[in-house]
């Protein structure tokens, strides 16, 4: 039994972790439609509420049931991670490549692996450190820095990039919270994109979101299919997941995430496959495969 929980729950982090990959194929088309990054993110969390909030009506209406005191665990993912992530990252890539946003959001991990073993008492192992190590390598080499491609890279753009991957791994630690306060993913999951479209609101344009998706029947489907796959089900995943996984070693997993979205710019985009990608590939898949071995 504990041996099937070790591989179902890591099952459910990389799932995460290449559903979130595939959000570029979704992204480009509405960015095309006429949204931008802002709007896409407040379409992403209020039609994620709406999924959950249904999914919960016809599974367990009691899963709605929240304590006052534990409010800052959903603040914690909704407003601190997904609120705070978008900001930094969507600034980091107007003022520095895409590249280079890439890589320092993938200091998550990082975080995650630190702030867990401060606030769970989580092991700081050489084997994490490798598996660490390898997969921040690898996305170094799958997003082009060692071919060239990478762009200017001062102190505000440092910053902004470690904040843009602090508010990433904040959503692990905050989950961490609540689920061992005993709320299942479904709610963790609703109320944190709650309090997400609530604040996007202030950032995005709502009467543009609606027009632009309700627009045609194509515009409509693509927005649905976009929060099912990029939202609903990955976050869901993930944080069931995160139940039976160390966090530190399930944010090493969803570093597959930048894997599948370079692949899948390959695959859909006509971007090019170098001999950094498939040496990139190679270090990330190593580093989740070292994390996961018991020994």
């Amino acid at each position: 039994m504990e041996r099937k929980s070790f591989f179902v729950g890591r099952l459910l982090i990389l799932i995460a972790g290449i559903l979130w990959g595939c959000m570029g194929l979704f992204v480009r088309p509405l960015n095309e439609m006429g949204l931008t990054s802002w709007d896409i993110v407040f379409l992403r969390a209020l039609l994620t509420s709406v999924f959950m909030l249904i999914l919960i009506f016809i599974k367990d209406k009691n899963l709605f049931k929240i304590k006052l005191r534990d409010l800052w665990c959903f603040v914690g993912t909704g407003l601190l991670s997904i609120v705070f992530f978008n900001l930094c990252y969507f600034k980091e890539i107007t003022i520095t490549s895409l590249s280079v946003a890439a890589i320092l959001l993938y200091t998550a991990p990082a975080f995650v692996m630190v702030i867990s073993a401060f606030c769970f008492k989580e092991r700081l192992t050489i084997r994490k450190g490798i598996a660490l190590v390898l997969s921040f390598v690898g996305l170094i080499f799958v997003t082009g820095v060692f071919s060239g491609a990478s762009g200017r890279l001062d102190f505000s753009s440092i910053i902004i990039g470690l904040g843009a991957g602090l508010g990433y791994a904040l959503y692990s630690i905050f989950s961490r919270f609540a689920l061992e306060r005993g709320y299942e993913s479904y709610t963790i999951s609703f109320y944190t994109f709650v309090f997400a479209s609530l604040a996007t609101l202030f950032f995005a344009r709502p009467l543009n979101v609606a027009r632009v998706v309700s627009g045609s029947w194509e515009s409509m489907g693509l927005a649905l299919v976009f929060v099912i796959v990029s939202t609903v089900v990955p976050y869901i995943t993930y944080t069931l997941g995160l139940k039976s996984v160390e966090n530190g070693q399930a944010s090493i997993i969803a570093s597959v995430e930048p894997v599948v979205a370079t692949l899948n710019g390959i695959l859909w985009f006509n971007e090019k496959m170098t001999w950094s990608v498939v040496v990139g590939i190679t270090f990330v898949l190593a580093g989740i495969i070292i994390s996961n071995q018991k020994k």
